[in-house]
């Protein structure tokens, strides 16, 4: 156990030894209370703002993440016969097992989606739609490009955000295994999910042509997605990213304007979509919080 020391003995009212001011720690520790002073004023406002839409941010949330794989599921049955010429001339997939492919994708999709957007068996459907997320990895063969790759981590994460918003506090008990509370999977999923969503940003970072405002968007974004990780400002910095991302989508992945048979639309069509996906996970980070893996709960707790 450590003994009790005098003022001296800690250098209190002595020189610093490295030539710096005693006052230094408190400056910046007083820019850190400031920071955190304005932003807490900006959390109060939005949520003083979005009182009115906070009772439907759940569902809105849990809809829009699974409306990339509604899109989806009607692309395959309006793009049929593409489909399966794509998949058995360029991926040289059988044509019997092709059609299986599609017909496994289009019902795993719409039935999963809409178990999340009721809101039962939440296990169940988010497990079904990461496994279409992994079979179309593999069986259009995209496992490998990178800017897909990061996008998916993201949709994923959408989906453990999902998850963890729908478990309550309960404790189930597993055969062999200790107990494991709800709360405590929750909590390690909402961080899994946090972590997961900044990869599309990450993606957006590292694509595309740069420009003095593509600089600023992608630092401020970085900012927020750090903050969004460690849970610090989390509502506010997620928040923050529901807006950058809502423009730049609207702006950039704009379909609707191009051509019925502009060769970028299903492109741009499809980003538009996946973007929305995140989004509607943000929202559920905005709605629930960080969890307790988090500086924000930390802060309640000391």
């Amino acid at each position: 156990m450590a003994q009790m020391r005098g003022p001296g003995s800690y250098g209190i009212g002595a020189q610093n030894p490295f030539g710096g001011s005693s006052d230094d720690k408190g400056e910046s520790s007083g820019a850190l209370d400031s920071i955190r002073e304005q932003t807490s004023k900006i959390e109060d406002l939005l949520d003083t703002v979005s009182e009115p839409l906070r009772p439907y941010l759940p569902a809105i949330g849990r809809f829009l993440i699974v409306v990339t794989f509604i899109e989806d599921a009607l692309r395959i049955i309006t793009q049929w016969s593409d489909q399966l010429l794509y998949l058995h001339d360029y991926r040289h997939i059988p044509s019997g097992i092709t059609h299986l492919f599609l017909i496994v994708n289009v019902v795993a999709m719409a039935s999963c989606s809409t178990l999340v957007i009721i809101r039962k068996h939440s296990e169940y459907a988010v497990g079904g739609l990461i496994g279409v997320v992994i079979t179309q990895a593999l069986g259009y063969g995209l496992i490998f490009d990178l800017n897909f790759f990061l996008r998916n981590l993201s949709v994923m994460g959408g989906l453990l955000m999902v998850l963890s918003d729908s478990w309550v506090r309960k404790t189930k008990a597993f055969a062999g295994l200790p107990q494991i509370e709800e709360k405590d999977r929750k909590m390690y999923f909402q961080l899994a999910g946090r972590v997961l969503l900044i990869f599309l940003f990450v993606g957006f970072v590292f694509s595309g042509q740069w420009s003095i405002w593509r600089v600023i968007v992608s630092l401020v974004g970085l900012v927020a997605c750090v903050m969004v990780v460690v849970g610090f400002k989390a509502k506010f910095s997620a928040t923050l990213l529901v807006l950058i991302l809502s423009i730049f989508n609207i702006l950039v992945n704009n379909f609707w304007t191009l051509h019925e048979h502009h060769p970028h639309k299903d492109f741009a069509k499809y980003d538009f979509f996946q973007i929305l996906s995140i989004v509607g996970g943000l929202l559920l980070l905005v709605n629930s919080g960080p969890g307790q893996f988090s500086i924000d709960e930390k802060k309640k707790v000391y």
